[in-house]
């Protein structure tokens, strides 16, 4: 596992994912069932457990008065684990890594750009925290026969996947693509989530 300061984690979480439409966001986990945990992090019904930076520009958009979740509305718990597939830790730091990309007329591919393995080591980074044994869920049907898809030859625009999100329309916005990776570690969940809209 890193051993990382709280300002090294929280620098390159927002170098990485900073500018796109990205949720971010680690809570504790209380449940031998994870997927409790995830839809508590997904509810912001808990906070980091180690107090680093969270990345939720939704966290006080009026349209969770409507739909507390929003821009999610992800499935019951029970319903959760028939939309996720299993990833090997490399195609989660790559699906991570693409996330830093724009759904819309990206014009700088993860794969196309000089820095591409900078922009894989702050996604290193950032799921170091999970530790060694961490296990890494997506839902990008990708994932389904292979748990190594290439995340990074395909790009955001190349994903397709189950969606998390919410089909209402609210405050002018129309949310349209997701790539969505969660990382369960024994005592924490990270959820990290790209969102397409216009």
């Amino acid at each position: 596992m890193l051993t990382l300061t709280h300002q090294e984690w929280d620098a390159a979480a927002l170098r990485l994912l900073g500018d796109p439409y990205v949720f971010a966001a680690t809570g504790p986990r209380r449940h031998e069932d994870w997927t409790h945990d995830v839809l508590a992090v997904l509810h912001r019904e808990v906070p980091d457990p180690r107090g680093r930076v969270r990345l939720d520009m939704d966290r006080t958009n009026t349209a969770r008065h409507e739909l507390p979740a929003y821009p999610f509305d992800p499935p019951a718990a029970g319903e959760m684990p028939g939309l996720l597939y299993r990833l090997e830790a490399e195609a989660a730091v790559a699906a991570l890594a693409v996330m830093s990309e724009e759904w819309q007329a990206e014009p700088a591919p993860v794969r196309t750009r000089p820095d591409r393995e900078a922009v894989l080591a702050a996604a290193r980074i950032l799921l170091g925290r999970y530790g060694p044994a961490a296990q890494y869920w997506t839902n990008a049907t990708a994932a389904a026969s292979d748990p190594a898809p290439d995340f990074v030859a395909a790009g955001l625009q190349g994903t397709c996947s189950n969606t998390f999100l919410t089909s209402a329309y609210l405050n002018g916005l129309d949310l349209f693509h997701d790539l969505g990776l969660i990382a369960v570690s024994g005592d924490e969940v990270g959820v990290f989530w790209s969102i397409g809209a216009f």
